[in-house]
């Protein structure tokens, strides 16, 4: 489970052999969620609202390198 992206108070990870859709799960100390990569919506478990912006904000911004990443991790 490679890390993405440390943002100290919550980690961005891909898991290698990964179901589809493509996604990012985010993970903090009391959360855990899913973010798909090609829209950014949060499609499962639950982020606190700051995060949720900033984990969407950081999808949206880097979609083509995450894109990049889940199909060298999950073909």
């Amino acid at each position: 489970m490679p890390t993405i992206e440390d943002f100290g108070s919550f980690k961005i990870y891909m898991y290698f052999g990964d179901h589809n859709p493509p996604h990012i799960h985010v993970v903090g100390p009391d959360f855990s969620a899913k973010i798909r990569i090609e829209d950014a919506d949060l499609f499962a478990g639950d982020l606190p609202g700051k995060i949720a912006r900033q984990a969407r904000a950081y999808v949206g911004a880097h979609k083509e390198r995450l894109m990049t990443i889940w199909q060298e991790f999950n073909g």
